[in-house]
């Protein structure tokens, strides 16, 4: 395909309402290509190198810390920030028709990174060195093997597609400057854990199915706090990742309705305790199970784009978790904030329109948009733990995202949280949190061959 063709097809594709995509969201294909497959194959015969990032400049009207000890939370105060959330290099390689290499290297925040050792010569104990500005990740290396539409193999360094943001976590995949705080608030973002994988793809016209089935590392539960319920419990800060415990993923896409991609996601891991970084932390309580459930949906035509999601988590013997991590050692890398929620419990959902579709007359391609979301990590907890109100959060957000180009796309939106209440309209019993915030975002492949 030559340049004029490719910019033919991805401009057709933001017009129908799809974005150009990376490995982790499918590109648009003949309906009689099985989509797993065409995922690892469509665009390209030997190679392919690409990317995405995002800028964000912030305004706000509170402070930096909601849990100082006011009465009324996040003091009212005005700052601004500004940061580059993400900057992400891609590249996929073609061994030959059946065998694909797949890797992302993420650049992330500017922030100073560290070196986080276990001394085990020196009874286990942590060692912190500042090593490097700015934080690197690998966020997916994998060998996939395809062999029929139904079943194929991947192996490596995997995302872990739990939630509509992590199954879909580029850009332009969300309205927002920053990704959907409902999801991030609970769980990993982008979430991504060592293992195999098995996919496809099943059934045909208004019966198609995506699967996936995953085998990962699990998490560790010496990363569990108050604040982000399970989100610390990814590994990685060691080169090593304690296996001993599995995590069990699996996600099932309907794509049989044109423009409507809706799913479920589920994850289990049996005892997180014994994924700890030393084996006695947890060995007096006994098993930490965690599962997650998810629901997500998305809808798009050339005019409306529209998103919703669901997350529901349980963590087991929350309460004698909590007062073991109470305990952890000061020099280690992991917070020691309690109480550990037993459920955490996250939704929401946003819609935009295509001006250009209602306007015409050479209109840009402007999406107004608004999105309600509600996020809580403290939703219930176990025995008599008292859960904290000021983590409990209803918020909404209205923007704009405009697509000056089909792969570029520049972002405005207001945000206002009412902490402390699960009501959608109204007070809540801490001090609101209204910020602005501006936003540049790309996507795209750079390179085809």
């Amino acid at each position: 395909m030559d340049r004029k063709s490719l910019l033919t097809l991805v401009t057709a594709m933001i017009m129908a309402g799809a974005a150009p995509v990376l490995a982790g969201e499918r590109e648009v294909v003949a309906e009689t290509t099985p989509a797993a497959t065409a995922a690892d194959t469509a665009g390209y015969s030997r190679f392919r190198f690409g990317g995405y990032g995002e800028m964000v400049a912030s305004f706000k009207d509170y402070g930096i810390n909601r849990f100082a000890g006011t009465s009324t939370g996040s003091t009212k105060t005005d700052r601004n920030t500004i940061s580059i959330p993400r900057f992400v290099l891609a590249f996929d390689y073609k061994f030959n028709s059946k065998w694909v290499l797949g890797a992302e290297i993420e650049f992330e925040s500017g922030g100073t990174g560290t070196a986080i050792e276990l001394e085990n010569s020196e009874n286990g104990e942590y060692e912190t060195e500042i090593e490097k500005g700015g934080e690197v990740a690998l966020e997916q290396f994998h060998i996939t093997r395809l062999i029929v539409p139904q079943f194929n193999v991947r192996a490596g360094h995997l995302i872990v597609p739990v939630g509509l943001t992590n199954a879909h976590h580029e850009p332009i995949n969300f309205f927002g400057t920053v990704r959907p705080q409902a999801e991030t608030a609970l769980m990993p973002s982008t979430w991504h854990e060592t293992g195999i994988e098995f996919f496809g793809s099943f059934g045909r016209r208004h019966s198609r199915f995506d699967y996936q089935l995953m085998i990962v590392a699990g998490l560790n539960a010496n990363g569990f706090n108050r604040d982000e319920w399970i989100a610390g419990g990814k590994q990685g800060f060691f080169e090593e990742d304690n296996f001993t415990s599995p995590g069990y993923v699996g996600r099932l896409d309907y794509t049989g309705v044109p423009g409507l991609r809706t799913g479920v996601s589920v994850y289990y891991c049996r005892d997180a305790g014994s994924n700890s970084d030393k084996e006695h932390t947890y060995s007096s309580i006994g098993r930490i199970p965690v599962a997650i459930g998810t629901w997500d949906a998305q809808y798009r035509n050339s005019y409306v784009t529209a998103r919703a999601n669901v997350t529901y988590g349980y963590v087991g013997n929350a309460a004698a978790l909590s007062e073991a991590n109470r305990m952890l050692s000061n020099k280690s890398p992991y917070s020691r904030l309690i109480p550990i929620a037993k459920n955490a419990l996250s939704y929401g959902a946003e819609i935009g329109l295509n001006l250009r579709s209602v306007i015409r007359n050479n209109c840009p391609v402007i999406y107004p948009y608004a999105r309600y979301e509600y996020y809580n990590p403290q939703y219930r907890g176990q025995g008599r733990a008292t859960m904290d109100r000021r983590l409990e959060v209803s918020q909404w957000q209205a923007g704009l995202n405009w697509f000056a180009l089909p792969n570029l796309v520049v972002k405005a939106d207001y945000t206002t949280r009412r902490i402390g209440t699960a009501k959608v309209f109204g007070k809540g019993n801490y001090n609101s949190e209204n910020e602005f915030s501006i936003g540049v975002a790309y996507i795209g492949w750079f390179i085809r061959k």
